[in-house]
């Protein structure tokens, strides 16, 4: 769940991007979004040597069982909603503020994104591509294919997105 999260924090925040010279913002409305994500993985999570090392065996077996399981399985389908704010667009901190990322702008016009991430955090680093095409200032599409690796692992993310303006309210969402 964290990962879906993260990477719809991560595509959404591509839309803050516009404050470069070159960059040509999406056109969008601010407000409240709905996400929809489908999501599949492949391979095994990093697991960071500290956490492993404090493991026994039988926890370390378990754990890596139900991650087998859930990396092999079918893809999933979650919705949450999001709050894009001006505030937020112009701080280029909307979706993540994290100081371990990079991202870099392939290419941009105000109906479609592309942009390339790094991020590394406690021996793991992930790589991916992010696209997004606005179909109307209300409507957007796109996808998110990343790979992390760490601890001799790799796991890959692919994930399908769709999201859909609700209003220029975004009450209790942030």
């Amino acid at each position: 769940m964290r990962s879906k999260v993260l990477l719809a924090l991560l595509v959404l925040w591509s839309f803050t991007l516009w404050a470069g010279d070159k960059i040509q913002p999406l056109d969008v409305k601010l407000g409240l979004w709905e996400m929809t994500w489908t999501s599949a993985m492949t391979g095994l999570p990093p697991i960071p040597s500290d956490v492993l090392a404090k493991m026994t065996p039988e926890q370390r077996t378990r754990m890596e069982a139900a991650m087998g399981a859930r990396a092999g399985g079918s893809p999933t389908t979650s919705t949450h909603k999001v709050c894009i704010t001006r505030e937020k667009m112009d701080k280029q901190t909307a979706f993540d503020d994290r100081k371990n990322c990079t991202h870099t702008v392939v290419s941009s016009s105000s109906s479609k994104l592309e942009m390339k991430m790094q991020c590394t955090e406690q021996n793991t680093t992930m790589n991916g591509t992010i696209q997004v095409e606005a179909l109307n200032s209300e409507t957007l599409k796109g996808s998110v294919r990343m790979a992390t690796t760490g601890s001799g692992r790799t796991m890959n993310m692919n994930s399908d997105f769709t999201s859909r303006y609700l209003g220029s309210a975004c009450g209790d969402v942030k």
